[in-house]
């Protein structure tokens, strides 16, 4: 058998990366942050313990990496270009999606939840949080500023929450939420 080349390697580190990241962000997400150990990771992940920290050094590591990678992908999501303006078009898409990925990805959303009300977990991952929130609220806000709102700061501000607060009663009662009917009224509501 040949030894293994350099893109091999790397693909397996990669995929190596990946699982702990799934583990870590399952354990965080269903036990907490506080409950979940290094040990638990390595033993979810199925490696051991000397092994995950060749890949991150700490759990704090761990969290950073996870909501960084989890607020990258929302911020393509919502200005695919990335020029800073949502468009209209970019807006039905971000909706879209955003409904999408709250019931694919509940595993991150219920972490998200759980990072921002708890202020010494958001002390860790805060800073990232914190500057996509405020980049998110000032394209908002030209959002509905170019649509010719009267309070645009004020709308963004009530988009967010409303998104905010469909998403935290959804994670509670997926199973009876009208997610659907709710995404069609937020539709008629900033985008029509």
């Amino acid at each position: 058998m040949a030894p293994r080349t350099k893109n091999q390697y790397e693909k397996i580190r990669e995929s190596k990366k990946a699982l702990i990241l799934r583990s870590a962000l399952d354990l965080f997400a269903k036990e907490g942050y506080h409950s979940t150990s290094i040990t638990h990771i390595a033993d979810r992940a199925k490696i051991s313990k000397g092994l995950l920290y060749n890949y991150f050094e700490s759990k704090e590591e761990l969290l950073k990496e996870i909501i960084n990678q989890g607020l990258k992908s929302i911020s393509v999501m919502m200005d695919p270009d990335q020029d800073g303006i949502i468009t209209t078009g970019e807006m039905r898409n971000m909706i879209d999606e955003m409904f999408h990925i709250l019931t694919e990805h509940k595993l991150f959303w219920m972490l998200y939840f759980a990072i921002i009300t708890q202020p010494d977990v958001m002390t860790i991952a805060g800073e990232k949080v914190e500057e996509f929130l405020n980049q998110t609220i000032q394209m908002l806000i030209a959002y509905f500023r170019a649509r010719g709102s009267d309070n645009p700061v004020a709308d963004a501000y009530l988009f967010g929450a409303l998104l905010d607060g469909i998403s935290f009663n959804y994670l509670i009662s997926s199973r009876d939420y009208p997610l659907e009917n709710v995404k069609n009224r937020i539709v008629e509501l900033f985008v029509k």
